[in-house]
């Protein structure tokens, strides 16, 4: 049940989120079933939380499971059909960080004069800065992403500072990556398909 009172990604939202990931960069190397063990081991997440959020996930159609020696999760729909603002509200409510500045779960506030109200037309703004963004990318352009980065620093040192930085880097958010020139990743699948062509 979804009772978040601000737009800040819950524990749950963010494991939920890595776990589509996940599940998207799979699906991309055709990678086929992933075991919930494999997952979670491979996340780092909590056996057990992670159970509920794919049980929430598949309840949603974002995920199905198999059953078996064999099973596991895998994506349900096409990763260009999941959108993230969608999962975030799914899992963690509204992306306004005030009620009334919400378009999808308004809340009247005690102010006096909600119409003229700065601080309000400041978090409706806010809310339409994140909704543009979420609302904007889907899982797949997330998944490529990913692998763009995972394929640009491959064999890199890790920055100044390494895995002891305890900011975020600017310079490391997803348009920089997204509008940077490099092509892009290339599907498990469309990787044979096009060698074949080349050689017709």
């Amino acid at each position: 049940m979804v009772a978040a009172s601000n737009m800040k990604l819950t524990k749950r939202g963010e494991y939920a989120l890595r776990t589509l990931i996940r599940l998207g960069i799979a699906s991309w190397n055709n990678e086929g079933v992933i075991s919930v063990s494999t997952l979670a081991e491979g996340e780092r997440l909590p056996f057990k939380f992670l159970e509920a959020i794919l049980f929430e996930l598949k309840n949603a159609g974002y995920v199905e499971s198999l059953r078996g020696k064999h099973g596991g999760a895998r994506l349900a729909r096409p990763m260009n059909a999941i959108k993230m603002g969608d999962v975030v509200r799914l899992i963690d409510g509204r992306l306004a960080p005030i009620g009334c500045a919400s378009e999808t779960e308004y809340e009247p506030c005690t102010c006096p004069d909600e119409v003229h109200c700065g601080l309000r037309m400041l978090m409706i703004d806010v809310r339409n800065a994140v909704a543009n963004i979420l609302d904007r990318y889907t899982l797949e352009d997330v998944v490529q992403v990913t692998l763009r980065k995972q394929i640009l620093t491959a064999g890199l040192p890790l920055k100044k500072g390494g895995a002891a930085r305890r900011h975020a880097d600017p310079t490391d958010g997803f348009l920089a990556v997204l509008l940077d020139a490099s092509p892009a990743p290339v599907a498990a699948g469309a990787q044979g398909a096009r060698k074949k062509s080349k050689l017709r």
